[in-house]
């Protein structure tokens, strides 16, 4: 974990993808703004609130049952123990469990949302989120059971229930119920005022949370995709000219143009032109920017759609302590995130696609321009028992098809629930989860198909049909960094385990790509 350096304060400045990244996976700290406004925000919130409960207000979720129970009077009586009712019925999460780094960034993005002073929550239940933040007891909660509108409902009754001791939690390395957490870690559980048991569950932070992860791998997985393209057409003996910067600049999209721009580079291309025979290579490699180029394009918009929904206010009602206003709406509804996160898993998939058709071009004979079958290093009477890559292409595929087949977009599937309160809802925490599945996949071929083209550049240096000192700094780098790990396939040997050492240094973001 980080130290107190670095912190990302909430509730005066607007947070971007990066510091959700950044208190995910690097631990980094978050502290509460000192910001006069967001003070006066959530004192006023806790001071409305309690004056109406004074003057037997009628608030949605505070004096009233939940969704299509919202006509339920609630005796003000039990208005306190509605908020624990709230965390225990919906205890009700299946599946895997979110990982401690997605359940940081979960925290993370509930916890932006509260800091934006319009959720009538108190000061003693931000603070403890921030504790738990920075003390590292991050809550278990389960993936699936959020429809993505009345906002996470199911996965966020996970963090409401550890706020007041009846949930577990990730802590030292260990999972333990969060009062026990709280005792070693000096803190103590709270009891949830009206209107937080709500206000924690009822927003959109579990497929925010995930969609700002899946976008910092997707955006690294554009700038790999396209340094395996340049090797994988110097494998391949392509033709540098079709990522010419005079060619691409009759066809102007500026995220496709970035693309070739970074492949030409890579290939040094006007120092050492590689001019094959072949006018045109295959579309695996000829097209790669076009293809590449879809993603690269997107994310901003990508961007801006996340960046908005992680800024919001997502819950409801919306508690509005200074103006004196409660305002009943939809905000916890995830429609963006939802397109969002079916568009960028379509953007994704097609790189696994890209991928695979690369290694496939890589181990065929009749395709790859005289490298050996298979990609295998073995030599004489050896190569007739040595298979190379012929399996991990065969894995490609495997991974490819499911990547492929989870394309369908989740938003289009909205079930009617609650009694058909929630009659349309967004399904953006599943697709969510869904290109979060697509990112592994692909990285799994991607991280494949970058094996297969430093193997194959590998051939062709050592068959002198290629010069290393012809190639770039960076280019050169990268295969001798990747040489320490893999020892080129000259005999067949078990790949798992270098598999998957590779694929945690592509989602570990290993190796720095081009700058920006």
């Amino acid at each position: 974990m980080e130290s107190g350096l670095n912190k990302v304060c909430l509730g005066s400045n607007k947070i971007s993808i990066e510091d959700v990244v950044r208190i995910a996976k690097s631990g980094t700290q978050v502290v509460l703004s000192e910001d006069e406004l967001f003070r006066k925000r959530i004192d006023q919130g806790v001071t409305f609130l309690d004056k109406l409960l004074e003057e037997d207000g009628h608030i949605y979720g505070v004096t009233t049952g939940y969704g299509d129970s919202c006509t339920v009077e609630v005796p003000l009586s039990l208005v306190d123990e509605l908020p624990i009712h709230l965390t225990r019925f919906h205890g009700c999460g299946l599946g895997e469990f979110f990982s401690v780094e997605e359940g940081r960034a979960i925290l993370a993005a509930r916890l932006i949302s509260l800091s934006q002073g319009f959720s009538g929550v108190s000061w003693e239940l931000l603070n403890l989120l921030v504790a738990m933040l920075n003390q590292n007891i991050i809550p278990v909660i389960p993936q699936e059971g959020s429809v993505g509108a009345s906002g996470d409902l199911t996965p966020l009754s996970y963090v409401a229930g550890a706020l007041i001791g009846e949930r577990d939690v990730y802590y030292q390395d260990k999972i333990m119920p969060s009062a026990e957490a709280f005792k070693l870690a000096g803190l103590t559980s709270i009891t949830l005022r009206p209107k937080e048991g709500l206000a924690i569950m009822n927003g959109t932070a579990v497929m925010t949370a995930l969609a700002c992860l899946a976008y910092d791998r997707a955006t690294y997985l554009a700038k790999l995709m396209a340094r395996i393209t340049a090797l994988s057409s110097l494998a391949l003996k392509g033709n540098s000219n079709h990522f010419d910067d005079i060619l691409f600049s009759v066809k102007p999209h500026p995220g496709q143009n970035q693309i070739a721009a970074w492949i030409q580079q890579d290939l040094n291309h006007h120092s050492h032109p590689r001019n094959s025979q072949r006018l045109q290579d295959r579309y695996s490699i000829r097209c790669a920017p076009h293809i590449i180029g879809v993603l690269q394009d997107s994310l901003p918009w990508f961007q801006s759609m996340i960046t908005n929904e992680l800024n919001s206010a997502n819950d409801n009602p919306i508690i509005d302590g200074i103006g004196e206003h409660v305002l009943h709406g939809g905000h916890f509804y995830g429609g963006h995130i939802a397109m969002a996160m079916d568009s960028l898993k379509n953007c994704v998939a097609n790189l696994a696609d890209l991928a695979d058709r690369q290694i496939a071009t890589m181990v065929d004979v009749k395709m790859n321009h005289g490298l050996p079958s298979n990609l295998s290093g073995a030599k004489g009477e050896r190569k007739f028992i040595n298979h190379g890559f012929k399996a991990i292409q065969i894995g490609c595929s495997a991974w490819t098809a499911e990547a492929l087949k989870l394309t369908m977009p989740a938003s289009v599937f909205s079930r009617s629930t609650e009694c058909h309160n929630q009659d349309k809802v967004s399904m953006g925490t599943i697709a969510a989860r869904d290109c979060l599945r697509v990112l592994q996949l692909t990285e799994q071929v991607i991280a494949a198909t970058l094996l297969a083209s430093v193997q194959g550049v590998w051939l062709r240096i050592r068959s002198g049909e290629l010069q290393k000192a012809s190639l770039t700094t960076e280019m050169t780098s990268m295969l001798d960094d990747i040489s320490v790990f893999f020892e080129l396939l000259d005999e067949d040997r078990p790949t798992d385990k270098l598999l998957r050492q590779t694929v945690d240094f592509v989602q570990q973001q290993k190796w720095s790509l081009y700058e920006s």
